[in-house]
Order: structure tokens, then C-alpha cells, then sequence
């Protein structure tokens, strides 16, 4: 009864949180895309990284990774060096996103790619495919939400659909603002539960023993991919894969990008790119548990992998605190899940509301689209729970990844090149998508035995030549071999490309660049301009 007393006190204290987060700092006007989007563009050092940290690093890392490493073992772990890499690639590409998107008022990598080529079908495309890779991804947060609400005494799906109510809510009403105010209450929550786990280990034998038992453990399994170590050349090429991909595919998905466009300078995007190896060692720590929990005997509840690291705080923690850390892991699920709605949400009304439907929609309509979107893509997210339901839920995040890694032509290289056709573009995104979608289709999720549970969408690992490869990482080839192979034919049949919207100093802009006005502190109150600073000019459209 304390444990979830104490849960349920700090999941409502946080959620009236989110409720008020309206009134955070006084903005003049939340009803624009400007402030409920990117927050007003203005957020400091220290919330732009506990917002990058509560987006970023979440449930998924809390959770859904333990549960890989207590499932499969070392395999588990790609998602540590892969952390590891986007820290460079943050450092370089976000920094020059933030400061084209800072010069022009773009709040979504759909607007600048359509700028960048001069396509608005390529933008609509982009955000499109956006929109439906970060669904599954969402749907990580959610399933390991619902694991902690079952640990709690919440079984069924009632729990998890008014969860996801209530912090549809706080989106609704604050915007950006609700995610970047409760991840700073998230994190010292998390700070306890990280001080906690490495007392209880000391406590419970140290690493050493958890090793020992965990080696033993996979060594009576059946499977001959599990275990400490990787399994041979095709582990190995399984393992670099996966890390490869999702190092690409972690900062293409809109959400990434949506935190460090709320940053007020390209001082503070630099600053938490190149912080953000603190949050990947609390990564690798917390992988390590999922060996904690099989050295402690730690099953999951109703064969639920997700429900390891609930259980295994419920089982070797005092209940008060095993209820805080069930209530940072909640928060943990529900942060992520609010700023990828509204990235989301964000895309397609820029994208593809305002650049084919209205593009007259005034800022109020905008937002109010906004609104209604983020609601729709979380239904979106709990409908993948229902549909995919993979063995793993961190599936469901590299089933996102493949989609959302076809993207990274035109927006990820279009940071550094216009040398793309447009017409290539499009042409490599929708090979790219049709292989990758092809190649999940065709993958089985498998149980104890070898056994076939599912058919189809059971993973992300697909085989080429007898060798595992991460399924993305197929997809993408293909996507660049078409682009490739497409521009060149359209540049010797000299087909017009698309006019480039953008000039080469737009990617070193900073906040006090003469050509866009620099935001005021939000304590100070915002311009009364309904539409934002850095909106773009009323009128204006995007190139054909």
C-alpha cells in the first residue's frame, strides 16, 4: 500500500505540473505554434537539457533496454555506443539545424527539407514518414508505462488509456512547456533511483556475482544468441548494425530536433551536445541491471519483459522507495511520449495542413491544429501496442527507425548539401520504405525452441546471405543507391532541380543575427506578435 501511495502522490503532483506549465514563466500568448511548439524558442541551458534528457533518454532507456539485456544479454547493449556516436553528430548537424531553423522560423525538419530542395511534396513526404515512425516509437513510452501501472496493481488497458488521457491534457493545454518543466522533477526522481540501484548492488553482492550468475544463466538457455558475449562474425555484424542505425536514425525523428529548436542559441545547443555522455553513462549502468535482475531471480509478471526493472525495485527496495522509482519510470514514459506528439503534430500541420490545405492558417489555427494532432497521434501509438505487440518493446522503437532512417537523405545530408535532385529524393524514400516495410513484413518473432509466435513484424533483424543485419540499415542503402543513381540521370537529362530557399549562411546563424530578432527572456514576457519572432512572413509559401 505505501508504494503505491507513494507512486500515485508523485504521478499527480507531476501531472498538475504539466496542467500548469501554461503559466510558466508568463508567456503573452501560448496559442501559436511559436510558443506551443518550440516554446517560444527561448529555453536556457538547463532546460534545454533536461528536456533533451527527458525526451531522449526515457522510458526507453529506463526500462525497455533492461529488459533486452535480461532478455538476450550483450546484444542488448548496442543501444550504449550508439548513444555514444550521436553526441558528435548532435554536436555538428543540430547546431547548424538550429540556426536555419532560427533564420527562416522553421519548428519541423519536414519545412526545412522543403525549403532545401524546393519541394513541397518532399516536405509532405518527410513528415508523412515522421508521423508514422515516431507512432511506434511512442509506443515504447506506452508499453513501458503500462508494465509500471501493472506493477502498481493497474492491470489491463483502462490504466494506460487514462494515463495517456491525462497527459494529453497537459499537452493540450501547455505545449512544450508541460514535458520541459516536468522533466526537470523527472531527473531528480531518476538521480535517487540511480543512487538507490548502486547501493542495493553493493548490497546484493557487486557486479562480480551479477556477472557470474548472469554467464550461468544464458549458458543453460537454449538459444545460441544470448549471452555475455556476442555470438561470433554474425553477432558481431548484428550488433554493428543496429548500432549504426540507430545512431542515424535517433536525431532524424522530429522530437529530436523539436528540443534543440526551443534553445535560445547555438551556444546552448552546443553546450548539451556536448554534455550528453553523462546521460549515456547512467545508460550503461542501467543496462547492466537487466544482468542485476537474472542474478537476483527476477521473473517478469504475466511474461511481460517490460516489467523486469518494475518488479525488480518492487522486490529489493523498501516500498516507499520502490514507489519512487516506479513514479520516475512513469514520468520517464510520459515526458518522451508528450514532445514526440507534438513534434509530430507540429510536422503535419507546417507540412502539410498550412503548405497544401490552408496555407493562409493563421498562427491560432495553427496551434489549435496542433492540439488536436497530438491527441491523434497518441491513439496512433497505443493502436501499435495493440497491432505489433513484438517480443521486445525496444522493437518497436528499431521498427520506427527503419521508417524514420529514409528521411536521412533529404534532411540529414541536406544539412551539408543540395546536391539531391528533388525527384531522386523522392524517388530513394519511397524505395527505401518499401524495402524496409517489405523486410519487416517477412520477419517472424520467435519464442523459446525457435518456435514461430507471429509471423509477420516480429522484429527489426532481417538476413542477408545467412549474415543479421538490422533491417534499417538495408533500407537505407537502397534509398541512397536510388538518390545517387537518380540525380545523376536527371542532372544529364538536365532536369530542373528545385530552388534552394535557404543561403550558406543561414547554417551559422545565431540568436543575435541581424536578420531575425532576438527573443526576450520568458521572465521578462514575450513580443505581443501572435505568430512569434521568428515566424516566417505572413503570405509567405513554400517553393514549388
Amino acid at each position: 500500500m505505501t508504494e503505491t501511495a507513494v507512486f500515485a502522490a508523485l504521478m499527480g503532483a507531476m501531472l498538475l505540473l504539466g496542467i500548469g506549465a501554461a503559466r510558466w514563466r508568463r508567456p503573452q500568448d501560448i496559442h501559436n505554434l511559436e510558443e506551443w511548439g518550440v516554446g517560444g524558442r527561448a529555453f536556457g541551458n538547463w532546460t534545454t537539457w533536461f528536456l533533451l534528457g527527458g525526451s531522449m533518454y526515457s522510458a526507453y532507456t529506463f526500462v525497455a533496454v533492461p529488459a533486452l539485456t535480461y532478455g538476450v544479454g550483450a546484444m542488448g547493449f548496442f543501444a550504449v555506443p550508439f548513444a555514444t556516436i550521436t553526441t558528435p553528430l548532435s554536436f555538428i548537424f543540430t547546431t547548424r539545424a538550429w540556426s536555419v531553423a532560427h533564420r527562416h522560423g522553421y519548428v519541423t525538419p519536414s519545412e526545412f527539407t522543403a525549403a532545401r530542395f524546393g519541394s513541397r511534396g518532399l516536405g509532405g513526404l518527410v513528415a508523412v514518414t515522421g508521423i508514422v515512425a515516431t507512432m511506434p516509437y511512442i509506443a515504447v513510452q506506452l508499453s513501458s508505462l503500462r508494465a509500471v501501472l501493472r506493477e502498481v496493481g493497474m492491470p489491463g488497458e483502462w490504466p494506460l488509456l487514462a494515463a495517456v488521457a491525462v497527459v494529453s491534457l497537459c499537452t493540450f493545454r501547455s505545449g512544450l512547456r508541460a514535458p520541459a518543466l516536468l522533466s526537470i522533477a523527472k531527473d531528480v526522481l531518476l538521480g535517487w533511483v540511480v543512487v538507490a540501484a548502486l547501493l542495493v548492488v553493493a548490497m546484493s553482492g557487486g557486479w562480480a556475482d551479477t556477472f557470474r550468475k548472469a554467464g550461468e544463466h544464458f549458458a543453460a538457455t537454449p538459444s545460441k544468441t544470448d549471452g555475455l558475449l556476442l555470438g561470433g562474425s554474425s553477432g558481431q555484424a548484428a550488433y554493428i548494425s543496429l548500432v549504426v542505425g540507430s545512431a542515424l536514425s535517433i536525431f532524424a525523428y522530429p522530437h529530436a530536433l523539436t528540443t534543440m529548436l526551443a534553445a535560445k542559441d547555438r551556444a546552448t545547443v552546443q553546450r548539451n551536445a556536448a554534455a550528453l555522455p553523462i546521460y549515456c553513462a547512467v545508460l550503461g549502468l542501467m543496462a547492466m541491471l537487466g544482468f542485476f535482475a537474472l542474478a537476483q531471480g527476477v521473473t517478469p509478471v504475466g511474461h511481460d519483459l517490460n516489467t523486469v526493472m518494475p518488479h525488480l525495485f518492487h522486490r529489493l527496495f523498501p516500498p516507499w522507495s520502490a514507489g519512487i522509482a516506479l513514479a520516475a519510470f512513469g514520468i520517464a514514459a510520459l515526458i518522451p511520449a508528450a514532445v514526440m506528439s507534438i513534434a509530430a503534430a507540429n510536422a503535419f500541420t507546417r507540412s502539410i495542413y498550412r503548405a497544401f490545405l490552408r496555407p493562409a492558417a493563421t498562427p491560432a489555427e495553427e496551434a489549435r491544429v496542433s492540439r488536436w494532432t497530438s491527441l491523434v497521434v497518441k491513439l496512433g501509438a497505443v493502436g501499435c501496442i495493440l497491432l505489433l505487440d513484438p517480443a521486445f518493446s525496444v522493437d518497436l522503437q528499431l521498427i520506427g527507425g527503419v521508417i524514420i532512417l529514409q528521411t536521412i537523405p533529404a534532411g540529414f545530408i541536406g544539412l551539408v548539401t543540395n546536391w539531391f535532385h528533388r525527384l531522386a529524393l523522392i524517388a530513394g524514400l519511397a524505395a527505401g520504405l518499401g524495402v524496409g516495410v517489405a523486410l519487416l513484413y517477412d520477419i517472424p518473432q520467435l519464442g523459446p525452441g525457435g518456435t514461430v509466435v507471429k509471423a509477420h513484424f516480429g522484429g527489426s533483424m532481417t538476413t542477408i546471405d545467412g549474415i543479421p543485419l538490422y533491417a534499417g540499415i538495408v533500407a537505407l542503402l537502397v534509398n541512397l543507391f536510388v538518390a545517387v543513381f537518380g540525380t545523376l540521370v536527371l542532372r544529364l537529362l538536365r532536369v530542373r532541380p528545385g530552388r534552394d530557399g535557404t543561403r550558406p549562411d543561414d547554417y551559422d546563424a545565431d540568436a543575435d543575427d541581424p536578420m531575425v530578432k532576438r527573443l526576450e527572456a520568458l521572465l521578462d514576457g514575450l513580443p505581443g506578435s501572435p505568430a512569434g519572432v521568428h515566424a516566417a512572413p505572413r503570405g509567405s509559401r513554400y517553393p514549388r
